[in-house]
């Protein structure tokens, strides 16, 4: 039997704390870049000690991707990515991959953790921390799939196509002229030219004094 006579056990308070349970929101099933990873596959540091042939099924499973953590994920993800813009598995003097140096292993970090962070961006969107970083690691990476544009369009072309990029060179900066900025303009030319002259007057005052001191060492000499 309800009892209603008490303040508590009214209606009123049921209905308002039903009301106030809080929604929970269904997360988002958001597929992950890594997902194409084995889960068999053994951990980067483990991978090719000769002694995981005879090591026991379960501590296979302990060192494998099952149970890793997503940064054991992103070495293995790096290190394939890098292995698709190889020209050959014992190719480590080519121009793609010269080392951790190389110009095509720092593309393959990049597109790496941008797709990462992309991932992390659509379940908390309101990361802008995350998101700053995301956008410096896009301009870093454009600006490096620019240089090997022009160097080298065979190895940007076969890069792009590899690691699934989609490159759009930058867009020309323009700025609309208005009469502030072309007297800011102004002034900033002034004053550099101003400088130039200060410049200027200073070297010459160091060479005549170089001139100076080399006349007084040939009288000496003399």
């Amino acid at each position: 039997s309800l009892c209603f006579s008490h303040p508590a056990c009214s209606p009123v308070l049921q209905a308002a704390r039903g009301y106030a349970r809080p929604v929970t929101k269904k997360k988002k099933d958001i597929p992950s870049h890594l997902d194409d990873l084995p889960p068999t596959t053994l951990k980067k540091d483990y991978a090719n000690l000769p002694i995981m042939n005879s090591v026991d099924d379960v501590v296979k499973r302990v060192l494998s991707l099952e149970m890793a953590s997503q940064k054991e994920k992103m070495k293995v993800k790096i290190q394939q990515l890098v292995e698709k813009v190889r020209r050959s598995p014992n190719d480590n003097g080519s121009f793609e991959v010269q080392g951790n140096l190389s110009l095509l292993f720092t593309v393959a970090i990049l597109t790496a953790r941008i797709r990462t962070l992309e991932e992390h961006l659509q379940r908390h969107p309101k990361d802008k921390r995350n998101r700053r970083f995301m956008l410096m690691d896009l301009d870093r990476r454009r600006k490096l799939l620019g240089y090997l544009r022009r160097v080298n369009y065979g190895t940007f072309e076969k890069a792009c196509k590899e690691l699934e990029i989609q490159y759009s060179p930058p867009q020309p900066y323009s700025r609309r002229v208005t009469k502030r900025w072309l007297v800011k303009k102004a002034l900033c030319v002034k004053v550099f030219q101003e400088k130039q002259k200060l410049k200027a007057a200073e070297r010459l005052k160091q060479r005549r004094e170089w001139q100076a001191r080399a006349r007084a060492a040939r009288e000496q000499q003399e």
